[in-house]
């Protein structure tokens, strides 16, 4: 059985603000803390090829204005699709603003989760909605009761922040620890 000690696991973010690298920091740390090493890319230096050497991949996205993709993510999504992800375990986090976007609020972890799981990822780390006041959501399963990774807000939560990534990040310790087990 394997552990994520025990697995090649990077972290693939895509930024115009730094913000999604910085939350990608974090999540490395609290991943260091449990004996996992995350190598990081972004994705604008990313190919098909590097991303297929990892064993676990975690992918970060903001979500732009009014459901708008971060352009480099854009950029990248005729690769996504074209990356050989079956027997791969993926997980997503989002950037978004609940306040400002409600109606579109992490829209673009939606269409990620869409890509990779075309490309053949099987996808853990999905997160609660409790706790989030927001309109709408493509990023939300159809009982509306989870996202499908983690949801950050950073201009209305920034205090929830350091929390649920520490959260979360246990949670995909586990849930990676099962999904290797089946």
């Amino acid at each position: 059985m394997k552990d994520l000690t025990h697995a090649h696991t990077g972290l693939i973010y895509g930024t115009d603000t730094g913000n999604t690298e910085e939350v990608g920091d974090k999540i490395a740390s609290a991943l260091a803390a449990h004996g996992v090493v995350v190598e990081m890319l972004n994705v604008s230096d990313a190919s098909p090829e590097q991303i297929e050497q990892f064993d676990f991949i975690i992918m970060g996205i903001p979500t732009w204005d009014f459901g708008g993709i971060q352009e480099d993510w854009e950029n990248f999504e005729e690769q996504i699709l074209a990356t050989k992800l079956t027997d791969k375990t993926v997980a997503l986090y989002g950037l978004g603003d609940q306040l400002g976007y409600g109606y579109y609020f992490v829209d673009a972890m939606g269409w990620l989760n869409e890509r990779v799981l075309k490309a053949g990822a099987t996808v853990i780390g999905h997160w609660p909605c409790e706790g989030y006041t927001y309109d709408e959501s493509l990023a939300v399963n159809a009982e509306k009761t989870e996202f499908c990774g983690l949801a950050i807000d950073d201009e209305q939560q920034f205090e929830l922040t350091d929390e649920r990534i520490e959260r979360w990040v246990w949670q995909i310790t586990q849930e990676y620890l099962h999904t290797c087990a089946a």
